[in-house]
């Protein structure tokens, strides 16, 4: 069994524990939090042992959790790898470009797991079409939240369409070679609607939008590939799939079907309703950190991967600061 520690008891520090409880390749050890009050509140609400220090619980454990603000999450992972200890550290991976790329590092160095909260990965209305994702050219997606005060310390980009630009690159398989953005601030310092267009060398383009200040909450994408529409909706938990095939012989009146034209004949378009599995897609990513590292394989979310997801992202926040210093002069 794995002795676990979780670093951050906020809101979803709190969930990590309650999840941790259930799961029985864990031990969960205890928290650390800095903010005393909160952590002794927690601790006899919870029934979870309160350690004094980072290194006090980090000494008692073989696995950190962490779920500490962003810039927060360079200092407590670099210190829990020097420690040879895993780490599951959640989204972003971390604050800068510069700590990720020192991250991937020291997890080589350590010889450790490590994995990112990525968990749109595990959200079941993804997983059930993951497999019928095959080269898609044209995503779109729209991840629309009504207006919080938090998060607005930071660009809507890390805020929310961060999740979608892990997605999507973990189904395109190329590179990027253009990135254009725009976006604009409406109530916060940073802009809170943004635009971006990423195009691969392999011909996709990715069209993502992402709003903290919409009317509606929305979490949609859908992938466009060769003879086949799959589209994925987050936060209902629903997935379509819409398929064409080609008829031969005579096309059936009955069924729904497009004439090419031109003598390159018909094709019948065909629904399916994938089945889906209901879960919780954190206690699915909890677990899954638990089997790579008892099984010592590759997590399905690496530091890698979060280093590629924040580095595009701040790739997109670079090009929102220019348009709107080009818009300003």
């Amino acid at each position: 069994m794995l002795k676990i520690g979780v670093l951050g008891a906020g809101h979803l520090g709190k969930i990590h524990i309650k999840l941790l409880k259930q799961l029985e390749d864990y031990e969960l050890v205890g928290f650390y939090d800095p903010n005393e009050s909160e952590a002794l509140k927690t601790s006899q609400t919870m029934s979870i042992r309160k350690f004094a220090s980072i290194d006090e619980l980090m000494d008692a454990v073989d696995v950190v959790d962490i779920v500490t603000p962003t810039l927060s999450h360079y200092d407590c992972a670099s210190k829990a790898l020097r420690k040879s200890k895993h780490i599951f550290i959640e989204k972003p991976v971390t604050n800068t470009i510069e700590e990720a790329k020192s991250l991937m590092s020291l997890v080589h160095e350590a010889d450790v797991k490590a994995q990112v909260g990525h968990v749109e990965r595990f959200n079941p209305a993804f997983t059930a079409v993951k497999d019928h994702l095959d080269n898609p050219m044209f995503i779109e997606t729209h991840r629309l939240a009504q207006f919080n005060p938090r998060g607005t310390d930071v660009s809507v980009v890390l805020d929310l369409m961060i999740h979608d630009i892990d997605i999507v690159l973990s189904v395109v398989k190329a590179n990027i070679k253009r990135i254009s953005a725009s976006g604009v601030a409406i109530v916060s310092e940073q802009p809170d609607i943004a635009n971006a267009r990423l195009e691969f060398d392999n011909g996709c383009v990715a069209n993502l939008t992402a709003s903290r200040f919409s009317l509606k909450n929305m979490r949609k994408t859908r992938f466009f590939q060769r003879n086949a529409y799959i589209s994925v909706d987050f936060l209902k938990k629903s997935s379509e799939l819409v398929k064409m095939r080609d008829i031969e012989g005579e096309v059936d009146p009955f069924s729904m079907s497009i004439d090419l034209g031109q003598g390159r004949g018909s094709k019948e378009i065909f629904f399916e309703k994938p089945t889906i599995h209901e879960n919780n897609a954190i206690l699915d990513e909890l677990q899954s950190f638990a089997d790579a590292i008892n099984g010592n394989t590759k997590p399905p979310v690496t530091v890698e991967d979060g280093y590629k997801a924040l580095d595009v992202a701040h790739k997109i926040i670079h090009k929102l600061k220019y348009a709107s210093s080009a818009v300003e002069n």
